[in-house]
Formats: structure tokens, C-alpha cells, sequence
């Protein structure tokens, strides 16, 4: 019984923690103005980030070392210190806008400015990555998030035109629609850069060091990425038909959290609205708490600190020294005015870019008998696993020039 509940748990955990502020945001944003047309992104991202979480998940398992220490390791010292700064600057720029996140819901919730709730955010965030347990973090946050499942109950509330939202899925694009080719590919790697943040990975290989997984987690782990990531983009499609169906005939473009909620208080009320603001701060605040440690992951992974949430302190003094001060910085580039959801488009798709740094020593890795045993990829996995670097390796070089030629989008 145990066992089961520790895999309830951690399905429920992967679904709820699979939406943050960049799926919310982008999702909105491509179905306010693609309709369902770039759906095909979500299921090519979900089947990629469940092939690099469970590869990650089971280097973690069976070697005992999480993703920058084997990295590091593997690659040496040099070539390994290019995928850090990418990574860790990447992660820094999404754990940003997480603050911002829980700002904007918590401003949706309270009409205070989000100015005044960013540092009482990131506070809240330390002070819970400093004194709770891991899998009480991680389980109340994720099943907290299950509360943006009201974005799939709306959609049948809306009463859509099933046809046309089928119509879009298929490659047809709405009449609303006149975007331009390049804006198309460009929210394309977005999307893409949403579904596979790295901080994802990060956290997913340290935390099966923090909660001492071995050989035996390993079938526990792959239902938990093989039923919660595909969930979740369930869940991300949700948010994009709402936005299609209620914004996209209206022309209402997405620049806040407001537009985002708009479908659910139009399908069902207020107490709708209530539930998808609680989703709100719970991904934002869970994704924040993921992108925290994951700061704090990365660097002290690959310079050999002490690290972890079941160490004290004092015992990982540098380890929480780096969550501190990535959470500071956060706090900084925020004080400056800038806008949440600008951080949050632009955080996705540098994900993307730095996304071939990390993806390709895990398949490394997952192929070699020294780490891993005869628990190597297996010619299925191995065969999925070179598409996805392909896909990656294209939509990483693609990114920077469709940037500029779309002006981010614009």
C-alpha cells in the first residue's frame, strides 16, 4: 500500500508540476493567435521531455549521481563548464519569471501591485526550500497545480465548434489567423522550449538523489513520467483551445495572466476563477521552488560541493549560499521594471537554444556500460532518442535567426 501511495503521489506531482509560467503563458499566446494548428508542438514536446526524464531519471537511479556531476565527469572539466553557464543562466532566467508568476496570480487574486508581492514571493519561496522536506515540497505543490485541470472541464463548457478545433489539429489555420510563416516556426520552438526546460531535467535527476532512488524506483519512475508529463500536456492543449476558443475570434492578445483566465471565468464564474487562480500559484510557486534548487543543483553539482535538501545548511553552506543568490538576482532584474511575461516568452525559447548542452551528454551517458550497467538504452530508446537530438539540434540553430527576423515574435 506504500508503494502505491508513493506512486499516486508522484503521478499526481508530475501532472501538476509539468504546467509553469512558460507553458501557461506560451499555450495562451499560440492559441490567442494559431488556434490549435501548433498542437503537434505539445505532443513532440511531452514525448521528449518523457524520453530525457526518464533517461536522466534512470542515470540518477542507477549510478547514484545526479545529471552535472556525471556531466562533468564524462566531459571534463572545460567542455562541461560551457553546458553550466548556459544551463545555469537559462535557469536563472526562468526562475525570474516564476517570481513574476507568482507576482502576476497573486496581483490577479488581491489587486495589490505585483511589485509589492515579488519580494514576499521570493521569500516564501526560500523559506520553504530552507526549513520543508522534499516530498512534502513536491507533493503539496504538485497536487495543488491538478487545480489547472479546470482548464479541460472549460473547454466543454465553452461549447466550442468540435470540427474547426479538430480542423486546426489536423494543420488548418483559423480564418482569425494571418500570421506569418517565420512567427509560426518561431512560436513552434517556443512551445517546444515550454514543454523541455531543462530545469525540468535538473531537478527531476537530483531529486531521485534526494529521495535515494536505486534499480528498484526504476519501474515507479517511468509510470510517473510515462502518466504525468503526457497529463500535463493534456492540460497545456487545454489552455490553448480556452485561449482559441474565447480570445482568437476577439483578437485579444495575451500580455498577462488576466487574458490567460479569461475563458475560465467566462465558462464557469466565479468560482472558476477562484480555482484557476489557486492553479496559478501553485505551478508558479512550484515551478519557482524547482528552478530555486536547481540553481543551486547545477553549480554545486559540477564544482563538487555538498548538496541537497536532506543535508542541513551548514553541512551544504554553498549550496544554499547560490539559492540565495540566484533568488536575489531574480529579485533584481524584476525590480527594474521589466515585464514577467516579456522574461517568460524570452526564457523558453533560450531554453530551447541550450537545450543540445544538457540533452546530449544524458544520451551519452545512458549508452555507457561504465555508468550504467545493464541498464543502458535499449535500441527503442536509442532510436527516439538520436530523432529528438536532431529535432533539438534544429530548433536550437533555428531559434536566434527566426528571433530577429520575427522581432521575438512580434
Amino acid at each position: 500500500m506504500k508503494k502505491l501511495l508513493g506512486l499516486a503521489l508522484g503521478i499526481l506531482t508530475a501532472i501538476g508540476g509539468f504546467l509553469d509560467i512558460g507553458d501557461l503563458v506560451t499555450n495562451g499566446v499560440v492559441g490567442s493567435r494559431f488556434g490549435l494548428t501548433l498542437g503537434w508542438v505539445v505532443l513532440v514536446g511531452v514525448v521528449g521531455i518523457c524520453l530525457f526524464a526518464q533517461m536522466s531519471g534512470r542515470v540518477a537511479a542507477v549510478s547514484g549521481r545526479a545529471t552535472f556531476e556525471i556531466i562533468r565527469e564524462r566531459l571534463g572539466a572545460r567542455a562541461s563548464m560551457a553546458n553550466l553557464g548556459a544551463s545555469f543562466i537559462v535557469n536563472l532566467m526562468t526562475l525570474t519569471a516564476e517570481i513574476g508568476g507568482i507576482a502576476l496570480s497573486l496581483q490577479l487574486a488581491s489587486s495589490i501591485s505585483p511589485m509589492l508581492w515579488m519580494p514576499v514571493a521570493a521569500v516564501a519561496v526560500w523559506i520553504v526550500v530552507w526549513r520543508v522536506k522534499f516530498s512534502i515540497m513536491e507533493n503539496v505543490t504538485g497536487l495543488l497545480g491538478l487545480t489547472l485541470i479546470v482548464f479541460a472541464v472549460a473547454v466543454f463548457l465553452l461549447h466550442p465548434n468540435w470540427l474547426d478545433l479538430g480542423s486546426q489539429l489536423l494543420g488548418q489555420a483559423p480564418k482569425q489567423s494571418s500570421e506569418s510563416p517565420a512567427t509560426y516556426w518561431y512560436y513552434a520552438i517556443a512551445l517546444f522550449g515550454a514543454a523541455m526546460t531543462p530545469y525540468e531535467v535538473f531537478f527531476f535527476s537530483s531529486g531521485a538523489v534526494e529521495e535515494k532512488w536505486t534499480v528498484k524506483d526504476l519501474a515507479q519512475s517511468r509510470m510517473n513520467v510515462l502518466v504525468g508529463f503526457p497529463l500535463g500536456g493534456i492540460l497545456s492543449i487545454a489552455i490553448a483551445a480556452c485561449a482559441t476558443i474565447v480570445l482568437l475570434p476577439k483578437n485579444i492578445a495575451v500580455t498577462s495572466l488576466s487574458e490567460i483566465a479569461l475563458p475560465i471565468a467566462q465558462a464557469g464564474g466565479k468560482i472558476a476563477l477562484i480555482i484557476v487562480l489557486l492553479g496559478f500559484v501553485a505551478a508558479t510557486f512550484g515551478a519557482a521552488l524547482e528552478t530555486t534548487l536547481s540553481s543551486g543543483y547545477t553549480l554545486a553539482q559540477y564544482f563538487g560541493w555538498s548538496w541537497g535538501k536532506f543535508r542541513r545548511p551548514a553541512r551544504a553552506a554553498r549550496f544554499h549560499l547560490t539559492m540565495i543568490i540566484a533568488l536575489i538576482i531574480g529579485l533584481a532584474v524584476l525590480a527594474t521594471g521589466v515585464d514577467p511575461i516579456a522574461v517568460t516568452e524570452f526564457s523558453v525559447v533560450f531554453s530551447a537554444i541550450a537545450l543540445p548542452l544538457t540533452y546530449l551528454p544524458i544520451l551519452i551517458v545512458a549508452n555507457d556500460p561504465q555508468y550504467m550497467g545493464k541498464f543502458v538504452n535499449g535500441k527503442a530508446t536509442n532510436f527516439f532518442g538520436m530523432i529528438y537530438l536532431v529535432i533539438i539540434l534544429v530548433a536550437s540553430l533555428a531559434a536566434i535567426p527566426l528571433m530577429i527576423v520575427t522581432g521575438a515574435g512580434a
